[in-house]
């Protein structure tokens, strides 16, 4: 790997990284400006709200975000493969795919207040949770075709207009959610439904750009036959990619961005038929995620005694915060490494690995541990924290194993429609041969020698997985 080949996939890396941040930021700002407002309504309005974003999200939100996951490899490599038409037909499919999802979803939503009591909630906290869960259906589904647009436009690196379309909505929530809050003393009815009104904002805007925009004319395709029959490989996908969740925080937002940079470089260069290429963007968003989670963790730990009062007034709930931060900081820069490899293993179309490392590190290492520490040696949420950094210490350790010792292989799942390992296709390389003489032959003896010509000859190449 040459210097200056790192220095110009950092280059691109970071092109693609720092709108994606900001993307993603500024879509998780919405539900915290939303916990903001109505945790100064008083502690019951805090509890309710903070449950149901939970839970939502859990549920609901980050279920289709890891489902739409799958696009990053099925359109990813289809953009590097220069099969421009099957990103349009993968983004129907997923967006179908996500609305039957949300069916079942809302079924668990509008039954919350039944749910919760089954595990020690307390009533009142549960019916309130509800309420504010049923007017974040409408969200919801606005959800379904939000994310595959997003993936849809991230995987043709385009992403100013998801930049500032979210900038956009972050602006035009907070007043509309101030003034539901508080002015028409909607409490936290009112914040879910700004929610729901910034989402569906955000599809208006990018479907509008999707479908107007000539940046998108290759790649645009209308609904067809064929969207409906890939459903079957985006729900294989996209099942293997939801068993990989992890727990979603403010910060993970940050190197969601890399890890979504790292995919989309990935995934286009393997397509295009570029492993080389692809290992050096591999390193590339690496070294971006170490910085970041340097900074995030040394800003988070100076402002530990301060940073609990940007959600409540309560002293002993700010002290307690101001002690979970070493915790925090440390989960930080395991999420930051993860969140890269993560990307990688989309771009790659690993998602089955990537599956079975996160089941084992966080269900069958990371639960257990947090399990006792949080309940027999009562340690409540700090022991349940250690739980989760002990299971992204281990899950990113795996990963990192498995860089080292696969590597990285065209496997264009959504270009050839299988998800067995196929070659990617074949690339054309003219080879031009000068000949120094050539003769024409009369009879059967040469005239004599003739001006020299050019033979060329075609090879074709290809990558075996």
């Amino acid at each position: 790997m040459k210097w200056g080949g790192f220095v110009e996939e950092l280059r691109k890396a970071g092109c693609l990284a720092a709108p994606m941040v900001a993307v993603s930021m500024f879509q998780y700002l919405l539900q915290v400006v939303s916990v903001v407002m109505v945790g100064h309504l008083g502690q019951l309005a805090l509890s309710s709200v903070a449950i149901a974003t939970s839970l939502t999200n859990v549920t609901g939100f980050s279920l289709l975000s890891g489902m739409a996951g799958g696009l990053e490899t099925l359109c990813g490599q289809a953009y590097g493969a220069q099969q421009y038409k099957k990103l349009g037909v993968h983004t129907h499919s997923a967006i179908i795919s996500l609305i039957l999802a949300c069916l079942p979803i809302c079924v668990v939503w509008i039954f919350m207040d039944k749910l919760l009591p089954l595990i020690g909630q307390d009533p009142v906290i549960s019916h309130e949770a509800r309420q504010y869960s049923i007017r974040l259906i409408p969200a919801l589904f606005a959800s379904a075709i939000l994310k595959p647009l997003t993936r849809y436009l991230q995987t043709q690196s385009l992403t100013l207009p998801m930049l500032f379309s979210s900038l956009f909505v972050l602006c035009f929530h907070i007043p509309v959610c101030w003034t539901l809050v508080y002015k028409l003393e909607l409490g936290i009815s009112g914040a879910a439904l700004s929610f729901s009104l910034s989402t569906w904002l955000n599809v208006v805007l990018l479907g509008v750009y999707v479908t107007y925009s000539s940046a998108c004319e290759r790649t645009r395709s209308p609904l067809s036959k064929e969207a409906f029959l890939s459903i079957g490989l985006f729900f294989r996908l996209a099942f293997i990619e939801i068993s990989s969740l992890t727990i979603s925080t403010l910060h993970f937002t940050i190197p969601y961005g890399f890890g979504a940079a790292a995919s989309t470089r990935v995934s286009n260069e393997l397509g295009a038929g570029n492993p080389h290429v692809a290992r050096v963007a591999v390193w590339a968003a690496t070294f971006l995620a170490a910085i970041e989670a340097v900074i995030v963790s040394t800003t988070l730990f100076c402002i530990r005694h301060v940073l609990g009062y940007a959600y409540t007034n309560d002293k002993q709930v700010v002290d307690y915060i101001s002690t979970m931060v070493p915790l925090i900081c440390l989960s930080v820069t395991m999420d930051s490494f993860q969140a890269v490899f993560s990307g990688v293993a989309r771009g790659c179309g690993w998602q089955h690995i990537g599956a079975y490392i996160n089941l084992g590190a966080f269900y069958l290492v990371g639960l257990p541990i947090g399990a006792v520490l949080g309940f027999e040696s009562h340690l409540r949420g700090k022991g349940l924290w250690i739980g989760i950094v002990v299971g992204s210490i281990a899950t990113e350790a795996r990963e990192r194993i498995l860089l080292d010792k696969r590597r990285l292989i065209p496997l264009p799942l959504g270009t050839v429609g299988s998800l067995r390992p196929t070659f990617v296709p074949a690339r054309r390389v003219d080879l031009a041969v000068k000949l120094p003489s050539a003769f024409a032959l009369e009879g059967q003896s040469p005239s004599g020698p003739r001006k020299p010509l050019h033979a060329s000859v075609t090879f074709w190449e290809a990558y075996a997985p």
